[in-house]
């Protein structure tokens, strides 16, 4: 639909004949639809004639479309498929010889072999999942990042909601959030990271409506708080994690490379971490389940909950990998799993350490699951 040299005629023919358009082989895909955002309600009256299932494709970009010139939702018609960049298994960097759907089924045995070492960790952190990015020479992948990091900051979150931001503003807003990523950091925490490290302030109502914007356009992806059944009466923390779409954007926003997170290992687990919520958000989509985070008032902290649509559950710790790390992993998940009130609610499938070295994945004696993310696939 944006076509060069063609918007005006496919606009055109989409208000007078939209019938047309449509017309062809099924799947019909429709690239930039919401140049026309009538088109939806076009795709909908076919799919109404038609009982097959399938037909169309609608894809855009992420900035979404004016869905006040639309009349029917499209529900029970048309479903919404998120988007995100690419897993390390869909990029070919995981060999994927552990599934995860398949930890739902509790394997005595698991068997995989992580080709991935730190520094190679590093550059997939920076340069992300774009898929324009996956094959090209390092220093072009890591430029993905910025020039995406650029087009948000100067046009993508104005175009939103027809709100001019200021670029730089947006830029010190994302260096924050950045800086806070996997924290359950407040609007006003934010605020005050701005004041302190910035010669600009933004108040905690600006705050919030830059972030709305970055969501709506797919830049930021928090994680919901999990609230299980416990037997004791602890109290569960319920503020979202703060979490990038993707760890490159964070690390352009900083302005980092490969070589100033292996030069700061203690930064690196942060945005490691939220590679890994990536990759498990993209298994997650595919196993019809959600991920969640949970942390309570005794800061009892779990990085990730994978919560299927049927109830199974999987607890899982992240960090870069060690025997040190790994064991805090293990006692974190131990003492969370202790923790569950098994007569309100299922135990979980499994417990799982995801890691960014390590030869290989294996269980251990306890049944817990050591598993380098370069192993991992859905």
């Amino acid at each position: 639909m944006s076509e060069p040299g063609k918007i005006e005629q496919n606009k055109t023919l989409a208000n007078i004949n939209p019938a047309m358009l449509l017309a062809g082989d099924y799947p019909r895909l429709i690239d930039e639809w919401q140049v026309v955002p009538e088109l939806w309600d076009s795709v909908r009256f076919e799919v109404d004639h038609n009982s097959s299932l399938g037909l169309f494709i609608l894809t855009g970009s992420s900035v979404p479309p004016d869905m006040s010139k639309i009349i029917h939702t499209g529900t029970g018609r048309i479903g919404r498929l998120r988007m995100r960049t690419m897993s390390l298994w869909e990029s070919g960097e995981s060999s994927g010889e552990v599934s995860l759907g398949e930890l739902f089924a509790s394997p005595l045995k698991i068997e995989g072999y992580n080709k991935l070492d730190l520094n190679k960790i590093a550059f997939l952190t920076c340069r992300g999942g774009w898929p324009m990015a996956i094959g090209m020479d390092n220093e072009i992948a890591l430029d993905q990042a910025f020039d995406y990091l650029e087009a948000v900051e100067k046009r993508d979150v104005s175009k939103v909601d027809g709100v001019e931001r200021n670029p730089a503003r947006v830029h010190r807003l994302l260096r924050s959030y950045a800086r806070h990523q996997g924290s359950q950091a407040s609007y006003g925490t934010i605020s005050g990271d701005i004041a302190a490290n910035e010669a600009y302030n933004l108040d905690k109502d600006t705050i919030a409506s830059y972030i709305k914007a970055l969501k709506d356009i797919f830049v930021i992806e928090d994680s919901e708080a999990w609230n299980p059944n416990l037997r004791s009466k602890t109290a569960i923390r319920t503020a979202d994690t703060r979490y990038f779409s993707d760890p490159s954007i964070a690390t352009a926003a900083l302005g980092l490379g490969p070589n100033d997170l292996i030069n700061d290992l203690n930064s690196f687990g942060l945005f490691f971490e939220t590679l890994c919520v990536r990759d498990l958000r993209v298994f997650a989509d595919s196993l019809q389940g959600q991920l969640y985070h949970y942390r309570d008032k005794n800061g009892l902290e779990c990085d990730a909950v994978l919560h299927l649509r049927n109830g199974n559950y999987g607890l899982i710790e992240i960090k870069l990998g060690g025997d040190r790390l790994i064991a805090e992993g293990v006692a974190t998940l131990t003492t969370l799993a202790s923790k569950i009130d098994y007569t309100r609610m299922r135990a979980p499938s499994f417990l799982m350490v995801l890691t960014a070295v390590g030869d290989y994945a294996y269980r251990r004696e306890d049944g817990i699951y050591i598993v380098p993310i370069g192993c991992l696939r859905n």
